[in-house]
């Protein structure tokens, strides 16, 4: 297979291949850089994705020997990663919360009414939530953001996370019951 082809060979195979051809490390990077950058972007601002998610690449490229494929599959892994990379820049995810928690809400952009609605009730939560993402601990905060801006499942997350899924499972239910006593409690005062 030709590098920069799209490769619909499952993660496992890819895996495979990259021990004996680190070239393909570029398929791996074609196919998960728009779902890290999202991850990234969500979590610390679109500001900090660019360098983040490639030094996301960069690590996970530098470990590639160490991923077993028999342990899962190579997206939760980059998650795990990207998660670690955000972790070491807390400072930023910590201004953006405080920075979003401040912001006014925005106007809506126009597009479908459905859309506009959601976007419009979307940006007036938006201090509240920043104010609520802000009072989770760092694992129920990270567990809940695999799963909501990285689209993984509480098991995946957990795998991302070096956590049983179990304890995934139970950060993430905690971590939505804080949320949404935050934000009902928000409601009542705000």
């Amino acid at each position: 297979m030709t590098v920069g082809a799209a490769d619909t060979s499952s993660d496992v195979e890819l895996a495979a291949r990259l021990r004996d051809d680190p070239a393909q490390f570029a398929a791996v990077y074609d196919r998960y850089f728009r779902v890290i950058y999202r991850y990234i972007a969500g979590r610390l601002g679109s500001q900090h994705a660019d360098d983040l998610a490639a030094e996301t690449f960069l690590v996970a490229y530098a470990k590639r020997d160490r991923f077993d494929p028999a342990r899962g599959e190579l997206r939760p892994w980059l998650f795990g990663i990207a998660t670690n990379v955000v972790r070491q820049h807390r400072r930023v995810e910590a201004r953006r919360y405080r920075a979003l928690a401040r912001t006014p809400a925005e106007s809506v952009a126009e597009g479908p009414e459905d859309r506009a609605v959601d976007v419009a009730a979307a940006q007036l939560r938006r201090p509240q939530l920043a104010r609520a993402l802000r009072s989770l601990s760092a694992g129920e905060r990270d567990v809940l953001l695999l799963v909501t801006l990285g689209q993984l499942s509480y098991g995946e997350a957990g795998e991302a996370l070096g956590i049983a899924p179990g304890t995934a499972g139970s950060r993430l239910s905690r971590a939505r019951t804080k949320l949404r006593s935050a934000l009902n409690q928000e409601t009542r005062h705000g």
